[in-house]
């Protein structure tokens, strides 16, 4: 029976400290499994090796476009939890999935470190629940690996997202640049992987001019 109350006391006190850290504008506690919804993530690879060319898993001979960065708990009033206490590990059989999901290795442990165990997840199943994430959204056509050079705004390439995502609108992406280049697409979606609308603190981070992505096959 003591037990029981001071778990019970526990919890109260879990929540209190939440509900304070909400009013004062803070995030709350990083508690595994707690959180509103995953920010998928994905990199525009050729930015990337322009800045990383020594990452040879990702940046060797391997021609990619947009590939997985992240699938990442939020809250919804902004912040994110981050390295939660959790008994799940990373072991060998996640660390073969992961393989399969991250364009390189150091990408598994440190997704898993900071982001996956906020998930309430297992190692495996988060990473098998991000690859899903990922095949859920289909990557425009001038958007794939190439020999060209798209050219546009970030509104333009917003639109050709939704083109090719009946789902996505303007409320549940955001695009990523970095000066002149693009970097990121950002998609928002429910512990269930549907698109919902993004957090407070989720936005577009582009200049109104238009930015490139080298290496994709624009027509």
């Amino acid at each position: 029976m003591r037990a029981f109350l001071i778990a019970i006391l526990v919890c109260a006190s879990l929540f209190g400290a939440d509900a304070d850290a909400r009013a004062k504008g803070h995030p709350p506690a990083s508690v595994a499994g707690k959180f509103d919804y995953y920010l998928l993530t994905l990199s525009w690879s050729p930015s990337y090796c322009e800045g990383h060319p020594q990452d040879m898993q990702q940046c060797g001979t391997q021609r990619s476009g947009f590939v997985l960065h992240g699938l990442w708990p939020q809250y919804r009033a902004g912040g994110f939890p981050e390295n939660c206490p959790t008994r799940n590990r990373l072991d060998g059989g996640a660390q073969s999935v992961g393989a399969n999901v991250f364009p390189s290795s150091k990408l598994i442990a440190h997704e898993w470190d900071r982001h996956g165990t906020c998930s309430g997840l297992t190692a495996k199943g988060y990473f098998e629940l991000a690859d899903q994430a990922h095949q859920s959204i289909v990557i425009p056509d001038q958007f794939q690996p190439g020999d060209g050079v798209a050219i546009l705004t970030s509104t333009q390439i917003a639109q050709a997202f939704r083109d090719a995502n009946a789902r996505l609108s303007d409320q549940s992406m955001a695009v990523i640049c970095s000066g002149p280049e693009l970097t990121e697409i950002r998609v928002c979606l429910t512990k269930t992987l549907e698109p919902t609308a993004c957090g407070a603190d989720v936005h577009s981070v582009c200049r109104s001019s238009p930015v490139r992505a080298s290496g994709a096959a624009a027509r």
